[in-house]
C-alpha cells in the first residue's frame, strides 16, 4: 500500500509541475503577443499602451515612454526618445527571438540591419541585439535577454528608438538584412 500512495502521489505531483509549466508557458506567450501586437506602434501614450497590452492586468511587466507625446522619466538614457520593454518571469529567449524575428518580418517590414548604434552595448545575458534602420532615416534597437530580479530569472524585450539624426553611420551599408 504505501508503494501505491507514494505513486500516486508521484503522478499527481507530476500532474502539478505539468500545469505550473503550462502556465508559465502561457504567461511567456502572453508576454510576447503584447510586445508584438504593440511596442512596434508609433503614437502611443504610457496610458494608450497600457491599456492596449492590459499591462495592468498582465503576468508581465511594461516599461514604456515616448517622449515625443509625453515628458520622459528623468532617468531615462540620452538618446533614446521611445522605449518599449516587457519583462516576465523565466527565461524565455528561446521562443521569444523567433517570435520577434517573424513580427519585424512581418508587413510593414521593421527596418534593415545595420550595425548596432553606440547608444547600446551587448550586455552579459543578450541573447539578441540588433540595431534596425526605419523609415527617413530614423534608427531602432531591438534587445532580447535575461536580467536577475529578486533572485529569479526574468526574460526581456525591448524596443528602443533613437533621436532623429542618431545611430546611422557611414559603416551602416555593411549590415545584412534578415
Amino acid at each position: 500500500m504505501p508503494l501505491a500512495v507514494t505513486t500516486a502521489q508521484a503522478l499527481g505531483l507530476t500532474a502539478l509541475i505539468g500545469v505550473a509549466g503550462d502556465a508559465v508557458a502561457d504567461q511567456a506567450n502572453e508576454a510576447i503577443r503584447a510586445f508584438n501586437s504593440w511596442c512596434f506602434k508609433a503614437g502611443q501614450t504610457e496610458a494608450d499602451a497600457r491599456r492596449n497590452m492590459k499591462a495592468n492586468v498582465a503576468s508581465f511587466t511594461l516599461t514604456f515612454w515616448d517622449d515625443s507625446l509625453a515628458p520622459r522619466p528623468m532617468d531615462a538614457p540620452q538618446g533614446i526618445e521611445r522605449r518599449c520593454e516587457v519583462a516576465f518571469d523565466g527565461n524565455h529567449t528561446a521562443r521569444t527571438i523567433p517570435a520577434l524575428r517573424k513580427q519585424m518580418r512581418t508587413p510593414p517590414v521593421f527596418g534593415r540591419k545595420i550595425l548596432l548604434p553606440d547608444t547600446h552595448r551587448h550586455l552579459e545575458n543578450t541573447a539578441l541585439i540588433e540595431g534596425r534602420e526605419l523609415l527617413h532615416g530614423r534608427v531602432a534597437v531591438v534587445h532580447v535577454g535575461t536580467r536577475r530580479n529578486s533572485g529569479r530569472v526574468t526574460t526581456f524585450i525591448s524596443v528602443y528608438r533613437l533621436y532623429d539624426g542618431l545611430g546611422i553611420t557611414k559603416k551602416a551599408d555593411e549590415g545584412t538584412t534578415e
